[in-house]
Parts: structure tokens; C-alpha cells; sequence
């Protein structure tokens, strides 16, 4: 005390005013014991803290204000080099409840005597507010383990941070094989080669393109096979880091009950295209009966007339022969008005991405296939311009295309699905879709795009039929080619939507 007053320019008798007011209005609780252990100064603190009035605790052992005390020299002892380093440790109040302290003891002399003085806190509000959070990490935890959805979390350079169970089972991939790369080796071309672009866009503009909006895209295993699943991203910030998580839904297989239901509503669109068709062949036979039976008569007429020798008939033949020429060119437009109304659908037309309307069509082809093994290779190019077409019947024609390839590949050893798109010539974009199946008979390819030609079993053969139909109604053109390693090669044509078709559709 001397040194302290000597160096600070105060009388002794002010520094221990000093040190008393120190000691009775800190935050902390201090106490003071001897070499012994025994108690010497118990602050208002303190008294707070465990319940004691200072009295009660003078010159009894420090151990009596911890449960479960360890030996006396541990309690007293500083940390090395004399460093104050607080200790977690459990006291004990009045009342015999304990509850979390941190102790912090230093050792000092006085008069030439040892000296501990100890700073005490009471921690029960931040261990609390550390239980409750580790509560809510397990909870999370458990949940994200648990939960049938594969969860993904990458920073904003879309390096993986974190991953589920259900990501490590749905891809193949150790957690340790993952950590710390691009999640896009997640992805298959071309979902891989965008993605990196999509990150960079979305930092440099701050623009969603895909955070908040669920989408079907294509996953890749490790074993290289794809599958269409269900994306959805979020995103949150942790600090000054930005971090996205995936969550992310394998829809190859869906619920037996959703099959079900599935199944069921191809069978009834398999009987309303029946129907459809029978209704069209009935109008269709009752429209032509008249005017090609006019035309038989007029003709027999025309034979009768002939069979006369008269040369003053000839004028009557002609006639006759005329108004048979009608009656068979009335025929012929009552086909081509049916025609027309079953295959012109320009009101549905718009400016469409080839690309994206071939990639959601085909991981909808995927859907109900997830054992099929088979690996994807897209090669579109990126810098097509727009279709002019109706999105729906284009996607009809390529999930038909795909599921074809499926079943043409089942069981073969490989078993690869090629998809391209390019611009032929300026007017069209050509859409190519290649398997490594079996391959078509001679006699099968010359009359592939027929009605009720079929390889299938159990197959109507009016699939390729309605959509060269399609195809043609869009101006385009469809068709098949061997391919030299075994497989077809199906493609067909789609008009390039032209800066007036544009204006005219925004109209």
C-alpha cells in the first residue's frame, strides 16, 4: 500500500478511501483470503452474488462459497507467469443452490504476507443464452439430418460449406469428398457451365434469378448418371458473409400414391386420345360420303352417256365429268379443314429459350425413371435465338422422344442420352435427341412417322406420328437417322422467332 500510495503522490489514508470505494461499487464480486484460504474481505458484490452478509463469511474457508470444491491449492492457485485468466467453476450461494461463476485469482503481498484476491462473476444468464443456443443447434441439427430432403449450403462463391445425410445418400459423395469444392460438380453441362456465371451475375447486380423460386433441374451422381430433382435456394447473411442453401428433392420416384395417380391419368388420356380420334374418323367418313358419292354417281353418268356413240353427248360428258372434279376437290377441302383445325394452334405461339424448354422437359421425362442408369449429355448452344413456337406441344414432343430412348435403352449395357441444339441455317434451330438403343429395322424406318407404327408391344404408333404432325404445323421438318455406333438420332426443326413475330407477341 505504501508503494502504491508513494508512486501515485497520495497519503495512505487516501488510497484505501480509494480502494474502498473501488471495492464496494464494483461489478464484480471480490474477495480477499489469506495464505490460509480464510476469507479477509467479502465486497457488496459478493454479498449480492451468494447470499452472505460479509460477517458471515469472515475468516471461514473460500471453499465454503464453491460446491464441490477442488483442493484448496487449486482454488488459490494464479495461472503461470502471474497471469489473472478467469476459471469456470460452480459456487454455492446461502441457500445451498449453485449456479456458474467465473474466478479469477491473483496473488499480492501486504505488510510481507501472501495475499489472494479473487474477482468473481456470475455467468448463469450467459450459460443460459449458451444452452438455449446449443438447443436450438441440436434441434437444427437433428432436424437437418433427419429430414428426407437433401440440404446444401455453399458460400457466395459456391464453394460447399455444409451438407445432410440425405445430400452424402442422394449423391454418392463422402462429406469429406465434397467440402470445400464448387458445387457445381453437382450439376451436369449445361446447368455446370452456368452456374459460376449465374453466382458473379447475382453479386455484381444484386438480380434473383434463382434464389426464392423453386425449379426442376438435373442432378449428377458420382457414379456420372443424372436425375431430374426439385430446387429450391435461400439465402442467408451470417456477419459480412452471404451464404445460400439448397434444398433440394430427388422427384425420380415420387409417392406410390402420386404413381398411382399418374398412371391413372395416362390411361385417361390414352382413352380421350382414343376417343378423340374415333369422333375425328366418324365426322370425318360422314363429310366425305357425300361429295365422294356424288362424284361415283356423276361419273356413271358420265360412262352411261359414253356407251351411246352419240356425238351430240359429248357436251353432257364433260359436264358430268366437270361436276364430278368438284365433288372429289370438295372432299379434298373438307380433309385439309380438319386438318388445319386439328394442327394450327397459332394463338398459343410465343418467343421461347429452345434451351430451357428442352431442359425442363426432359427432367420431367426422368420423372418415374430413377433406376433407368442412364447419362445425360447435353451440347446446347448458348447463344440461339428465341423459337417462335407453343412451348407445350414442343415439350410433348420431347418428353415422347425421351421416354422412347429410356425404353429403347432398358437393360443395355450403355445406355446414353445425347441432347443438342443449333441454329440450321436463319430461319430455323434444330433440336437433336440421341440414344444408344437397338437401333430400327429397315423396314420399320422407311414408314417410322406413319399412324399405328409402332416397336413397342404394347405401343398405338400415332406417338411419332402426332409430332412430325406438330412439327410440320410450326414449318418445320422431323426426322430419323441410324447412328453409327448403334442408336437413333431423332431431330426436327423450329422456326426462329424474327424481330416482327416478337412485337407482335408482346402485343
Amino acid at each position: 500500500m505504501e508503494r502504491i500510495g508513494q508512486t501515485a503522490g497520495l497519503s495512505a489514508a487516501e488510497v484505501h478511501a480509494r480502494f474502498d470505494v473501488l471495492v464496494t461499487t464494483a461489478a464484480s464480486g471480490i474477495v480477499v483470503a489469506d495464505a490460509a484460504g480464510r476469507v479477509q474481505l467479502f465486497n457488496p458484490m459478493c454479498e449480492r452474488q451468494f447470499g452472505y452478509i460479509a460477517a458471515e463469511v469472515a475468516g471461514k474457508s473460500i471453499s465454503a462459497l464453491l460446491h464441490n470444491p477442488p483442493p484448496l491449492g487449486e482454488i488459490l492457485r494464479p495461472d503461470a507467469g502471474g497471469t489473472v485468466r478467469p476459471r469456470e467453476m460452480v459456487g454455492r450461494r446461502k441457500d445451498g443452490s449453485a449456479f456458474p461463476i467465473l474466478l479469477s485469482m491473483g496473488e499480492g503481498a501486504l505488510d510481507g504476507k501472501s495475499l489472494y484476491v479473487g474477482f468473481i462473476q456470475d455467468i448463469t444468464a450467459q450459460k443460459e443464452a449458451e444452452n438455449a443456443i446449443r438447443e436450438r443447434e441440436e434441434r437444427l441439427r437433428s432436424v437437418l439430418e433427419t429430414g428426407p430432403d437433401a440440404i446444401i449450403v455453399i458460400d457466395e462463391m459456391g464453394n460447399i460449406e455444409s451438407l445432410n445425410a440425405a445430400a452424402v445418400w442422394l449423391f454418392g459423395y463422402l462429406e469429406s469428398e465434397v467440402l470445400g469444392r464448387n458445387v457445381k460438380m453437382l450439376m451436369p453441362p449445361p446447368y455446370r457451365d452456368r452456374h459460376d456465371g449465374y453466382l458473379a451475375h447475382y453479386r455484381a447486380t444484386g438480380e434473383k434469378r434463382a434464389i426464392g423460386i423453386g425449379r426442376v433441374v438435373m442432378g449428377l451422381r458420382r457414379d456420372g448418371t443424372t436425375f431430374p430433382i426439385e430446387l429450391n435456394i435461400g439465402e442467408t447473411r451470417i456477419g459480412e458473409r452471404r451464404l445460400f442453401t439448397g434444398f433440394i428433392r430427388d422427384i425420380s420416384e415420387r409417392e406410390g400414391a402420386a404413381r398411382r395417380l399418374q398412371d391413372l391419368q395416362a390411361e385417361l388420356i390414352h382413352v380421350a386420345r382414343l376417343t378423340a380420334m374415333g369422333q375425328m374418323s366418324s365426322a370425318l367418313a360422314h363429310e366425305l360420303n357425300q361429295p365422294l358419292t356424288a362424284a361415283a354417281n356423276y361419273v356413271k353418268a358420265a360412262r352411261r352417256t359414253l356407251d351411246q356413240g352419240l356425238e351430240a353427248t359429248r357436251p353432257k360428258v364433260q359436264e358430268l365429268l366437270d361436276k364430278a372434279a368438284g365433288q372429289t376437290i370438295r372432299a379434298g377441302q373438307i380433309i385439309r379443314r380438319l386438318r388445319d383445325f386439328v394442327e394450327k394452334r397459332e394463338g398459343n405461339r410465343a418467343p421461347e429459350d429452345v434451351n430451357k424448354v428442352i431442359e425442363e422437359a426432359v427432367a420431367l421425362a426422368f420423372v418415374g425413371a430413377a433406376d433407368s442408369g442412364v447419362t445425360v449429355t447435353p451440347k446446347f448452344d448458348a447463344k440461339l435465338p428465341r423459337v417462335m413456337i407453343d412451348k407445350i406441344q414442343i415439350q410433348q414432343i420431347v418428353l415422347n422422344l425421351v421416354r422412347n430412348a429410356l425404353e429403347a435403352m432398358a437393360g443395355r449395357e450403355r445406355r446414353e442420352l445425347r441432347l443438342s441444339t443449333a441454329l440450321d441455317g436463319g430461319d430455323f434451330v434444330r433440336v437433336a435427341v440421341s440414344d444408344t438403343g437397338p437401333g430400327l429395322s429397315e423396314d420399320v424406318a422407311a414408314k417410322l412417322f406413319q399412324p399405328f407404327v409402332t416397336t413397342k408391344s404394347d405401343g398405338m404408333g400415332i406417338g411419332l406420328s402426332i409430332c412430325r404432325s406438330i412439327v410440320e404445323a410450326h414449318g418445320g421438318k422431323m426426322a430419323a437417322a441410324a447412328n453409327p455406333g448403334g442408336g437413333v438420332t431423332f431431330s426436327f426443326q423450329l422456326p426462329v422467332a424474327h424481330d416482327g413475330y416478337e412485337e407482335e407477341a408482346v402485343r
